[in-house]
């Protein structure tokens, strides 16, 4: 009590008392009914302080129960619950800290606000409030989805006991909280699909705690190394098949770096040794201390196949099977830095593009298929056979660079390739030609070795099935041939080649019957460059196209302005490549050039070699007549010196048979005269004009002439001329009493 309440009763009980002091010394003359009188008087004077008093109290306990209030609600709005009390007879409910407008329910309801529940969660709600009715449960408690006022399902976890009954035991009030736990929701959600990932995942995965003791596994882990999982629970870390020394050394650098990876052999459920890549990764709590180890048992048998198929793919020929260039590469590099000798066989096939064009390439496949199978046998089992591609094989013989053992393996690989083949009631015979380098000796790098062999190859070639050592002067051709394949590409672009020709003269008159346009190749560093060096390696190349077009332009181009000068009225003769032969565009191509220069087609004569129309003599016939129809006479050149047919010469719609010079240089004797006669005698059953090239003598031409021989070409009349000296040569060949030449028929 206050020192102030204090003096105030002090006070307020003396002034009371004041009237009666007087008379106190003489209070024995008052009745006991006057005192009786007094003494309520006196007591209710004497309660003012005490009633004073007690309202101080009830009004400082109504503050600090306001204050209490107050904390209360500040409490409970803080920690976001929902206080609830539920009157269950009348289903008045009053709630605290309402966030979802739960403040409704309805008398008989087993549920208040089971409106606002997800129909969902309804059913179980209602499960629980009746177990909790029914005593089975001390306190109710369910986690539901209830709609706020805004319609949104919220994720709540009430909880509730019954704290009143009626005389029979039947619920009259019930209280509780209801908490939101969507945040919880989120994160059970996450966990439980973490864990259901884990639990699908086809890797192993075992969970250790901070000592290396297994506390839990997945269900991958029981179906890779088997056994129940209470059989692993508790147990300590290990490598089965691997020493407690090793699984030492893991744990060691396991807590420098973290985490540790590395394939193992490790066998499984089935006993069977498997290759299997182990991931170990520590875990740490919130303050960096190690609570847990993860480990990953990744199987690699299935991504072994399927490198192993991929390597197959990458390194391997789908065809024959066998190692491919890239793998050729790779294992002639690692046999080059070990120092040790071997020798390397590189070979193609001769002509076998002809097959794949006439027999289809599927039968080509077989062939190559089955030519690997022979080859593959004679190799010794040290030694590997590629093939490099198309046609294109190697065989790489490591540890010697003895030349017996060399030679000999070429022999028998020439042997082998060159004995028939029965593929789809076809005998094949192919031959082949075999390029040899010896490592160091002929290079050290792959690249320089198969270039090195390549050429050995090349120079086999001309032999014919034969093979070849590489040595300098075979590099050294090979460099002059690369030299002229870039200076004709070069002289191409800048005009290079030009158009000679060399007069056609009529036997009996002397007079100019027509020409025959030879192409040069004239530099300006190396100067003239001979037809017989840069023309076969024009065919090789495929430049020979684009150089007989230029020819075939220039010339009708030259011709064009003779016979408008009135100077010619003859044939230009060109020589058509077998390469351009078979362009599919020929005749195309050809009426282009001469519809450019404005030259009628009868002023041309393209001449054939005999080996390019005996190539395929059905579709020739068909090129041939296809040319004729135009107008463009058709000669064939150097008849006789290959491999002519009778039977398709007289289908063949040619104009003129040339009589090749080596058949006109052997005249000098009785036999080499007949030849030519029976050539001559061939052209005229046919109807063919008969032209002999190469005349040099007039003993040469006393001959031809007396073999009825119609018109002749050679240095007897003249040399082959540039284009400004055969203007000349026109000029002075114009006979006096004819304007203009007569065209050879």
């Amino acid at each position: 009590m206050s020192k102030q309440i204090k003096t105030i009763i002090i006070s307020t009980i003396l002034f009371t008392l004041t009237p009666f002091t007087a008379v106190a010394s003489d209070i024995s003359v008052l009745t006991y009914a006057q005192l009786a009188w007094l003494i309520p008087f006196i007591l209710a004077l004497l309660s003012i302080p005490y009633l004073v008093w007690a309202n101080h109290q009830l009004k400082k306990s109504t503050i600090e129960l306001k204050h209490t209030e107050q904390r209360f609600k500040s409490t409970i709005e803080g920690s976001g619950d929902t206080l609830w009390d539920w009157n269950i007879q009348s289903g008045e409910i009053v709630r605290i800290n309402d966030k979802y407008g739960m403040n409704s329910a309805k008398p008989g309801n087993i549920i208040p606000n089971q409106h606002r529940i997800h129909p969902q969660d309804l059913l179980i709600v209602e499960k629980l409030m009746k177990q909790h009715f029914a005593e089975k449960t001390p306190f109710f408690e369910a986690s539901y989805r209830i709609k706020d006022e805004l319609g949104q399902y919220h994720w709540v976890l009430d909880r509730g006991k019954i704290i009143e009954k009626d005389t029979n035991l039947n619920p009259l009030r019930m209280t509780g909280t209801v908490r939101d736990i969507g945040h919880f929701k989120s994160t059970e959600e996450r966990l439980n699909l973490f864990a259901k990932c884990v639990e699908s995942l086809t890797d192993a995965i075992a969970i250790y705690d901070k000592d290396y003791n297994l506390v839990d596994l997945n269900p991958s882990y029981l179906k890779l190394f088997g056994g129940q999982r209470e059989h692993y629970i508790n147990k300590p870390f290990n490598l089965p098949g691997y020493d407690n020394k090793f699984v030492t050394q893991v744990k060691s650098q396991l807590s420098q770096t973290e985490h540790w990876q590395e394939e193992l052999k490790l066998r499984n459920a089935a006993d069977v040794l498997l290759p299997i890549e182990i991931t170990i990764d520590e875990i740490k709590n919130n303050h960096g201390q190690i609570s847990n180890y993860v480990v990953v048992y990744s199987d690699l048998t299935e991504r072994k196949k399927a490198e192993s198929q991929l390597h197959n793919l990458s390194n391997r020929d789908r065809t024959t099977g066998l190692p491919n260039r890239n793998l050729f590469f790779t294992n002639l590099q690692k046999l080059s830095q070990q120092g040790t000798h071997h020798a390397l066989l590189v070979f193609d096939l001769d002509n076998f593009k002809k097959i794949n064009d006439s027999l289809g390439h599927q039968l080509g496949d077989t062939l190559l298929a089955k030519l690997a199978m022979r080859l593959n046998k004679l190799a010794r089992q040290q030694d590997t056979f590629y093939r490099l591609g198309g046609d294109e094989f190697a065989l790489v013989i490591s540890g010697t660079n003895d030349i017996h053992t060399i030679t000999r393996t070429a022999k028998q690989f020439l042997a082998a390739i060159a004995t028939p083949f029965k593929i789809a009631n076809h005998e094949l015979v192919i031959t082949s030609s075999v390029g040899i380098v010896l490592c160091p000796e002929d290079g050290k790098s792959p690249e320089s070795l198969l270039k090195n062999a390549d050429t050995a190859m090349y120079h086999a070639k001309q032999k014919g099935n034969h093979y070849l050592f590489f040595n300098d002067s075979m590099n050294e051709q090979a460099v002059k041939r690369l030299q002229i394949e870039n200076l004709m590409r070069y002289g191409l672009k800048e005009d290079h080649f030009v158009v000679y020709y060399q007069p056609k003269m009529n036997i009996k008159t002397g007079e100019l019957v027509g020409m025959e346009a030879l192409v040069r190749f004239i530099t300006p560093k190396k100067g003239v460059i001979s037809p017989g060096v840069f023309i076969p390696i024009a065919e090789e190349t495929g430049q020979i196209i684009e150089i007989g077009e230029v020819v075939l332009d220039k010339a009708c181009q030259d011709v064009k302005r003779w016979i408008d000068k009135g100077l010619f009225n003859g044939r230009v003769a060109v020589n058509l490549s077998a390469k351009q032969f078979s362009l599919p565009d020929l005749t195309t191509r050809i009426d282009i050039i001469l519809q450019k220069n404005q030259l009628p087609s009868y002023f041309l004569e393209l001449e054939i070699t005999e080996g390019t129309v005996m190539d395929d003599p059905k579709e020739a016939i068909s090129i041939m007549r296809s040319l004729s129809a135009r107008g463009i006479h058709l000669a064939m050149d150097d008849f006789g010196t290959g491999y002519s047919s009778l039977a398709y010469l007289k289908q063949f719609p040619l104009n003129t048979l040339k009589v090749d010079k080596a058949f006109i240089d052997d005249m000098g004797n009785e036999r080499g005269k007949n030849m030519v006669d029976s050539i001559v005698t061939i052209a005229h059953n046919l109807d063919l004009h008969v032209v002999a090239e190469g005349v040099e003598n007039e003993v040469q031409l006393s001959i031809l002439e007396e073999l009825n021989c119609q018109t002749v070409q050679g240095y007897y009349y003249s040399k082959p001329l540039s284009s400004s000296e055969f203007e000349q040569f026109l000029k002075q060949h114009i006979p006096s009493d004819k304007p203009n030449l007569q065209l050879v028929q």
